[in-house]
């Protein structure tokens, strides 16, 4: 047992790091991302974080991953350092690695490669197993091959038994859940697994492997997205990023050749346990078992990077044994820790706001339309649209079916009144993906604006066909029938609208409006108290409400919902107009006088509101004349 415990004291060290040394950690983890601490949620947060009623815990699925996933192995070493007798486990501490494991893959189906990691480590490190060994005994036919020692252990294939059953378990579980199928993914996402030669998709894999070893040795080249033509196909072995994949092959075999037949039983160990870490938690991305919806995806190499570390290490401590020159090799270390750290504080200050990261991403990935497509929603979003225009365009000409894109430029040229291209881009959105619902709703509108009524009430049908839960295109068909004195089909279609979404102010507000407008002044009356009970703090709710009631003279409720109205939004030039209507109506003259004059200093062109006061002027003079 003894021998056991330094074994393992040599390869994962048992004793709890200094204060210093865990302090020096943590400063230089802080340093890292001190930049971005107070940053913006950017990219994905939006669907994670901001837009996510359930919890926002799903943006941390990387690292409660990588959490469990090392807890869970480090409860398989503590069954080895728990149990009193050599050979023998602690199968309590098993159970609870098998146990975090799948609490590892319930964060992150990478998760689950724990579990094999933990049979690697027992056969190969702790059952000191020597693959060299047992291969040459097979070649030579030799029937001492039942008598290495860790074949014939019991404890191993008990401990083999538990993993594999825990395996299928969480398999099993994890398909009650989601299902037996992959997510659909498209070829824009993972073009090499489209590809119809096996070897193309061969040599692609393989390359993609390559990167991500680049990433983990220099990781200066980072892109939030590495999809949509990112990454080129290669098409022929002529291409010269076939070296990389030599390179990357030449350098794993040698060390696999290291790690399974050196002589030096440390060595061995240590080199296995290193391999382990930096391949088998990367399997689930290598394409081998499933198509991946990525190209190369950073956030899959955070468990990888610790074999990576693991590697490096012992290489460094390798060489300085080699070498009088510690202090070079001790320089050298620090070097690399030292650029690590600038290159992490840099993309960490680019992941403060959405325009840095995109921006970021223009440098590394040239020719992905998502990016591109990226920056032009972000231009948008702060009302350049010009520029926006640009990006559209570009992300479009690099993916012709880019239909987001289209739809998104499409947008910009119709609040542009460039109507016909715009028609002509949604339209070949909605051809290239029939069931793309927010296109179709889109083209609706520029029908609309085109005159075209019977091709947009097509195209909002077709919309709420594709998507039945669609509030906006109600509200959108409500007012093409508004448009075409269907006043009925208008009110059900908002109605609609409310249904699916109670907040649509909108929806509500043409409803009070229009009923307003046909005279039925008590159902306005009613739909717009039934808004405010759902939207109570609503100030175009409480100026529409108010106006229907000042209508049916009921001045004082009225009053107050336009002061309720004012007080939210008190710059609001028909607010004042209309309450200065409502007192021109109750006979408070004075007070009529003062709204009008406030109303028509935010806007002095409002033609009502000038006649208005103009009429009260000269009746105050009449009045005047009068002696009243």
């Amino acid at each position: 047992m003894a021998e056991l415990e330094a074994d393992l004291d040599h390869i994962i060290p048992s004793s709890v790091p200094s204060f210093w040394a865990k302090l020096v950690v943590g400063f230089v983890s802080l340093v890292c991302f001190a930049r971005s601490y107070d940053g913006d949620f950017v990219f994905d947060d939006s669907e994670a974080i901001v837009n996510n009623k359930v919890a926002g815990v799903v943006g941390r699925a990387d690292l409660l991953g990588a959490l469990f996933f090392l807890l869970s192995f480090l409860g398989y070493c503590k069954a080895f350092r728990e149990s009193h007798k050599e050979g023998m486990h602690s199968t309590f501490w098993v159970l609870l690695s098998v146990f975090l494991g799948a609490v590892a893959m319930l964060c992150k189906e990478q998760g689950i490669t724990v579990l094999g990691l933990n049979a690697v480590f027992d056969i190969l490190v702790i059952g000191k197993l020597n693959v060299l060994e047992v291969v040459q005994r097979v070649l030579h036919k030799d029937k001492s091959l039942e008598n290495i020692g860790v074949l014939r252990n019991g404890g191993l294939l008990f401990r083999m038994t538990l993993l594999a059953l825990g395996g299928a378990g969480v398999l099993y579980m994890r398909w009650k859940i989601m299902g037996t199928g992959p997510p659909p993914f498209t070829e824009v996402d993972n073009p090499a697994s489209f590809a119809d030669s096996m070897l193309v998709r061969a040599i692609n894999y393989n390359y993609y492997y390559s990167l991500n070893a680049w990433l983990l040795l220099c990781p200066w080249w980072l892109c939030f997205d590495w999809s949509m033509g990112c990454i080129p196909l290669i098409k022929s072995v002529g291409d010269w990023r076939v070296i990389a994949l030599a390179a990357l092959w030449f350098c794993l075999i040698g060390l696999i050749c290291q790690a399974l037949c050196s002589e030096d039983s440390h060595r061995r160990r240590i080199l296995t346990l290193g391999l382990g870490f930096l391949i088998i938690p990367f399997l689930p991305a290598s394409n081998l078992f499933f198509r991946v919806g990525f190209v190369v995806a950073e956030r899959v190499l955070y468990l990888p990077s610790a074999g990576y570390c693991m590697l490096l290490t012992f290489g460094f401590g390798a060489l300085s044994k080699q070498t009088k020159r510690k202090k070079l090799i001790a320089a050298l270390i620090l070097g690399i820790l030292f650029i690590n750290t600038l290159r992490c504080m840099i993309r960490s200050g680019e992941w403060r706001s959405e325009e840095q990261l995109f921006r970021s991403a223009l440098s590394v990935c040239p020719l992905n339309a998502k990016v591109h497509y990226n920056v032009g929603k972000n231009l948008a979003d702060k009302g350049n649209q010009t520029a926006a225009i640009r990006y559209y365009r570009e992300a479009v000409r690099l993916n012709p079916k880019y239909v987001h894109a289209m739809n998104n430029l499409g947008n910009i040229l119709k609040e542009r009144n460039e109507l016909q291209e715009a028609e002509e881009l949604l339209s070949l959105a909605v051809q290239i993906q029939p069931d793309f619902a927010a296109a179709w709703m889109n083209l609706g509108i520029v029908q609309n604006s085109l005159k075209r009524f019977e091709a947009a009430e097509q195209s909002y049908r077709t919309a709420i066909k594709h998507r039945r839960k669609y509030p906006d295109c109600y509200y959108n068909l409500g007012r093409l029938y508004a448009d075409l004195n269907r006043h009925v089909d208008a009110l059900n279609a908002w109605r609609n609208a409310t249904v699916l979404k109670p907040e649509h102010s909108l929806a509500w507000n043409n409803m009070i409006i229009l009923l307003d407008n046909t005279g039925n002044l008590a159902q306005a009356e009613a739909v717009g108290r039934e808004a405010l009970e759902l939207i109570p703090n609503d100030h175009s709710l409480m100026f529409s409400l108010a106006n229907v009631l000042g209508k049916s003279q009921k001045y004082k409720e009225s009053e107050a919902l336009f002061l309720k109205a004012i007080k939210a939004h008190p710059n609001t030039a028909s607010y004042h107009g209309n309450l200065a209507v409502l007192y021109h109506r109750w006979g408070h003259l004075d007070l009529a006088k003062k709204h009008y004059e406030i109303s028509l200093q935010l806007d002095p062109t409002a033609p009502g509101t000038k006649e208005n006061y103009g009429l009260l002027r000269r009746k105050l003079e009449q009045m005047h004349k009068k002696g009243v």
